[in-house]
């Protein structure tokens, strides 16, 4: 906000000695360092009351004044209200309210734009003294608007019941809260829309992904339906599978819509739900899920969902022979550096002795390989001494 040129109202300009000259340079270097203090704490709060209150209390210090105040202008003839102070009687502060008529002092700066200086309240020919100061015993007082470039919010008062002079060296002081305030009140309301703009979008993102989900489960249930009316069985096993994995990612896409997660996933909750899906569509073999206290952004979520579900369902598909009973664990731990580590393990047959991942035809194999390396790792399969490992060191995403 720029410095606006003081109004005095009937009354000479206080000689320029006031104070003895030591006393003077003490005096304007205190509310150098005030308004230095008060310029960090506006930067760093987020809290406008608080900033609010924190800037009364400071600008009374920095003019020896008991008594200083926000005015928040209501609008529509309705004044100001008494947003913030310190000083005042018990029921002030948060509920009074004062006149913006141009005969009141705050009136008068907040409709001019202009600095008023009222150094004898009782004395003013052109302003009516307002009853709350009056009833506080307010001799003297100073106001100055508080503004940004899109709007006026209202006044900063500061009042004393003792004697003395308020000069344009205290209203400079004054007006550097003010513009503070002016920025820090924009900043904030921006803040508020841009935030309003981020829920909204996620609201959005959120739905996306319901209707995904919706679309996804047509598809899948489109080619089971084919897969069901193809006479070729294994025209008819594939178009099964792949209506699976679509199936898949739409049960992805559901457990990201009903967690309202957007950014971010708690990947702990979402493989638990994930591996006891994959146990109720088995059966006999059990599903285990230990994983860290992780959270990751969504896209990395979704990858590490379908890979733990290609690692599983092509275990219990191939790990174990129809109709035994078995085990999978899936492991993901963090180690510390920015990296996780996820094991997929089984007590099955074990791998067959020619399997190598390289050259494996199958489209599961593929899959799992593509999503390794999309999420930075290269899988690796290990035999046990009863059944097999799957392994992969991947980093931690960031959220860009």
């Amino acid at each position: 906000m720029p410095v606006s040129e003081p109004e005095v109202h009937d009354e000479p300009s206080p000689h320029p000695d006031r104070k003895a000259a030591p006393e003077e340079l003490v005096y304007r270097l205190r509310q150098q360092r005030i308004a230095a203090d008060f310029g960090y704490f506006a930067l760093k709060t987020e809290d406008l009351d608080e900033l609010l209150q924190e800037a009364t209390r400071l600008a009374a210090e920095g003019l020896d004044a008991s008594f200083a105040k926000y005015l928040r202008h209501l609008g529509d003839g309705s004044g100001f209200l008494v947003a913030a102070g310190v000083g005042w009687g018990p029921g002030v502060v948060g509920h009074a309210t004062v006149g913006d008529y141009m005969e009141s002092p705050a009136g008068y700066a907040f409709h001019t734009e202009k600095a008023v200086i009222s150094n004898h309240l009782s004395k003013e020919e052109r302003f009516r003294t307002p009853a709350l100061l009056v009833e506080h015993g307010i001799k003297r007082a100073l106001n100055v608007i508080i503004r940004c470039e899109e709007r006026r919010y209202g006044v900063l008062e500061v009042d004393t019941p003792g004697e003395g002079q308020f000069d344009e060296s205290d209203v400079a002081f004054l007006e550097s809260f003010a513009s503070m305030l002016g920025v820090a009140m924009q900043r904030g309301e921006r803040e508020a829309r841009l935030r309003e703009a981020i829920r909204h979008q996620e609201v959005l993102t959120l739905e996306a992904s319901h209707r995904v989900k919706n679309s996804l489960s047509i598809v899948a249930s489109l080619l089971s339906m084919q897969a069901r009316a193809t006479a070729n069985d294994e025209a008819a096993r594939a178009l099964q599978e792949a209506g699976q994995r679509v199936q898949t990612v739409a049960s992805l896409h559901d457990r990201l819509w009903r967690s309202k997660a957007v950014r971010t996933v708690d990947l702990d909750k979402f493989l638990h739900e994930l591996c006891e899906q994959v146990m109720a569509a088995s059966s006999g073999v059990r599903v285990t899920c230990r994983v860290d206290s992780l959270t990751v952004i969504t896209e990395q979520a979704v990858n590490v969902g379908l890979l733990v579900n290609e690692l599983t369902t092509n275990a219990i598909k191939y790990a174990f022979g129809e109709g035994a009973t078995g085990t999978i664990e899936v492991t993901v731990a963090a180690l510390g550096d920015g990296t996780l580590l996820l094991f997929v393990d089984d007590d099955g047959k074990g791998l067959p002795a020619d399997f190598d991942p390289s050259t494996a035809s199958s489209l599961g194999v593929r899959l799992i390989t593509s999503i390794s390396r999309q999420l930075g790792g290269e899988p690796k399969w290990e035999r046990l001494s009863q059944g097999t490992r799957f392994a992969l060191e991947f980093p931690l995403a960031s959220d860009p």
